[in-house]
């Protein structure tokens, strides 16, 4: 385990060095000066002179090359100083420690919301193949498959919060209010569509391998033994089931982040997703790379913790293999 995870950790500072050099190219190369609002004619509230403007890119490090920029940046990343925005001249890691609690509590709350449904539901699909409760979840599965997140937020917020007025449309929590029920209540929305997509996904997997590992000959040989159905699925079935969609699950969490992304700028949750939209939208760049580095963090560590939970339910593969 110690060889493994030192190994793990050797491979994410890479990955993370990578991530950082694709991040800072893209984000410069591309149109746009993150100084516009105080050099766009008709945009400037207040004329500078050049040379305000040349000390403005150098306090902020946008003097020089690409090259001498993005080795001044990690050198102060990897000190602890992640740089100020652009826009408001606040620290850039202080702006992500306010707004990460909120995005892993929805991509959190969200994801075990959707493994606990999507388990027994697809367990249950998969041991009724083309029977009626399995057209009925199949259909579900492919509706929330199908529907853009966008879209279907948008609709829940026509309905839930315009029309029948049951829940909050935007925002974390009420203004002057700190009850759990006013963020639950807030959290519904967001939830719900982030669990729609992903539990329609892990359904779908769970019902494949369930109908696989029903054909197998050691599931037969019980049946022929007289072993009852549903001792089979709960305790050999399910067992081979969860190895593989762990897995699953592990390369999900990108996805999940991205719809995080989606999802908190639909409903207006102060999270790292419309923290690295606005970011991205000013041309804040020093903002943008921390938002980056955080998230291919998040990533990460998702993955870690899948490769480790497999071995905890199966202790006979090798992590080190």
């Amino acid at each position: 385990m110690e060889k493994f995870l030192i190994k793990r950790l050797f491979q994410s500072v890479f990955i993370l060095f990578l991530a950082s050099m694709i991040a800072f190219a893209v984000i410069h190369f591309a149109p746009g000066d993150p100084l516009y609002m105080y050099t766009t004619p008709g945009v400037a509230q207040v004329e500078l002179s050049p040379e305000e403007i040349e000390q403005m890119r150098q306090s902020l490090g946008l003097d020089g090359s690409i090259v001498e920029q993005y080795i001044r940046w990690l050198g102060n990343t990897i000190s602890g100083n992640w740089g100020k925005s652009v826009i408001n001249y606040r620290p850039v890691l202080e702006q992500i420690n306010e707004r990460i609690p909120s995005t892993l509590a929805l991509m959190g709350t969200g994801l075990i919301i959707s493994i606990i449904l999507a388990i027994p539901l697809g367990l249950i699909s998969g041991s009724n193949e083309n029977n009626f409760i399995d057209q009925i979840i199949s259909f579900f599965t492919y509706i929330g498959i199908s529907i853009p997140q966008f879209w279907l937020g948008l609709i829940l917020i026509i309905i839930f919060s315009m029309n029948l007025k049951w829940l909050p449309s935007s925002g974390m929590r009420t203004t002057g209010v700190e009850s759990f029920w006013d963020l639950a209540k807030h959290a519904v929305l967001p939830v719900t569509v982030l669990v729609l997509n992903n539990l329609a996904v892990f359904i779908r997997y769970i019902r494949s391998s369930t109908i696989n590992e029903l054909n197998q000959d050691y599931v037969l040989a019980a049946k022929s033994k007289g072993v009852k159905h549903h001792d089979i699925l709960i305790q050999h079935v399910l067992r081979n089931c969860l190895l593989p969609f762990i897995t699953v699950v592990g390369m999900n969490i990108s996805t999940l982040l991205a719809g995080s992304i989606v999802i908190e700028n639909v409903f207006a949750w102060p999270g790292l997703g419309t923290l690295t939209l606005n970011a991205i939208n000013n041309r804040d760049y020093p903002l943008v790379m921390g938002t980056v580095i955080i998230s291919s963090v998040v990533l990460l560590a998702g993955n870690l913790i899948a490769d480790i939970l497999y071995q905890i339910v199966d202790p006979r593969i090798s992590l080190e293999e």
